[in-house]
């Protein structure tokens, strides 16, 4: 039988750029990276055999807004209830530290929504819908 184990930690750049990238999200820059990972509130990293092979965290400003982000299980290691694993960590940190008032939020990509959905996550559309900015491809900041 496999085992894992869980670590309450944010992953080093190498391995969130490596688990993201492998498990299918869109990559992200070293430097993305170096700058964001320290904005963590936290993070969860699933172990086998010491090496990572899932991961997720939550970011925000610690007091109003929190957002779900990083849920990824490396694809070989897919199907055995990591994501749910990572979830049920994720929602021991939200009952534990977010304020009444707090609103954590996530974007579910395809059919994670229905993992989200196991731990009380709800779709908000029609009374709201996720967007995201799109930066114009070959346009430098300071060319704009």
């Amino acid at each position: 039988m496999t085992t894992y184990s869980c670590v309450l930690e944010t992953p080093s750049v190498e391995t969130y750029r490596a688990l993201r990238l492998a498990s299918g999200l869109s990559p992200k820059t070293i430097e993305a990276a170096l700058k964001g990972l320290p904005n963590t509130l936290f993070a969860v990293q699933i172990l086998h055999d010491a090496q990572p092979v899932g991961m997720g965290r939550i970011i925000g400003d610690g007091g109003c807004f929190f957002q779900v982000v990083d849920i990824a299980v490396l694809k070989e290691h897919q199907g055995k209830g990591l994501g749910k694993r990572i979830m049920g960590e994720i929602l021991q940190y939200i009952e534990a530290e977010v304020p009444e008032s707090g609103y954590v939020s996530l974007i579910a990509d395809g059919q994670a929504q229905d993992l989200y959905a196991q731990f009380g996550f709800v779709h908000t559309a029609p009374r709201s819908v996720g967007m995201a900015y799109k930066r114009p491809q070959g346009v430098a900041p300071e060319d704009a």
